[in-house]
């Protein structure tokens, strides 16, 4: 078993985070009207507060929000370069299944003369 490198290690935190739908809501209603706090989020969605307090944790830890002190409270707003990194690794990836996919292609059309 190979180590996972840094890359696919954040690449990983993003997936995760957003395997959740209710996290993927949370992310999207952060990106559509951020900076928003917990309670405003909770307002908006079938969840309760400390749901949202714990999905927006989740997503802090991928990078995929981020905090600022407001007063009180903490108002959160959209990252995207968490989202291009794991755009880049899945386009890495599809890419080194197309080289497979070629090579077994051209394999196969060999084998077939």
């Amino acid at each position: 078993m190979t180590r996972a490198s840094d890359p696919d290690v954040a690449a990983g935190a993003v997936f995760a985070a957003l395997s959740d739908p209710t996290r993927l809501a949370v992310l999207r209603e952060v990106a559509e009207r951020g900076p928003i706090t917990a309670t405003e989020l909770a307002g908006g969605l079938p969840v309760s507060r400390q749901a949202v307090a714990k999905h927006l944790a989740v997503l802090q830890g991928a990078g995929l929000v981020t905090p600022a002190r407001s007063g009180r409270e903490n108002r959160f707003s959209a990252s995207t370069a968490p989202l291009a990194a794991a755009e880049r690794w899945l386009a890495d990836a599809g890419a080194a299944w197309d080289t497979r996919l070629d090579r077994l292609a051209a394999l196969a059309r060999r084998t077939s003369r």
